[in-house]
């Protein structure tokens, strides 16, 4: 049984500003956690803005991470040499959890659907982070979609 919704995620999430409040609310448990705190050790406030502007992108939003900041290969070079653990990708999803339940609409299967990119990510997330900074990684191709169904 399947349980089909019309539109994208973007909207139902309700837009750039909710996503602005869940990566706030989300990097504020990360710089407080012992597991997490490490990885993020060159964290700036500018990077909750791109976080939102990448998840908005995501979602079926405007594809501002695209034009403005670099796409999806911006994105998995910025990931590479953090040697990300599993322990820490398991944490990472534990708060983001939190403030997918805290900042996003009560919505079981929106929130469900948001946590599946999220574990899907953060998987892509930690093999890159395998590599060393400045690796090449070739033409990941386009910034991934990501919608009622999973990935587009």
């Amino acid at each position: 049984m399947s349980d089909e919704r019309s539109g994208n995620l973007y909207d139902a999430i309700g837009g750039i500003d909710a996503l602005r409040r869940l990566s706030n609310t989300f990097y504020e448990g990360v710089l407080a956690d012992p597991v997490l705190a490490p990885v993020f050790a060159n964290f700036t406030t500018t990077h909750i803005e791109h976080v939102a502007v990448w998840l908005g992108e995501i979602f079926g939003g405007p594809a501002r991470f695209t034009g403005e900041l670099g796409g999806h290969q911006s994105l998995l070079r910025s990931h590479l040499g953090l040697a990300i653990t599993e322990e820490q990708r398991g944490r990472w999803m534990e708060l983001m959890g939190e403030a997918v339940r805290k900042e996003l609409p009560d919505d079981e299967l929106l929130r469900r659907r948001v946590l599946e990119y999220f574990d899907w990510g953060t998987k892509i997330a930690k093999d890159v982070s395998a590599a060393p900074a400045g690796a090449d990684l070739g033409d990941p191709g386009p910034t991934p979609r990501w919608g009622w169904e999973g990935l587009k």
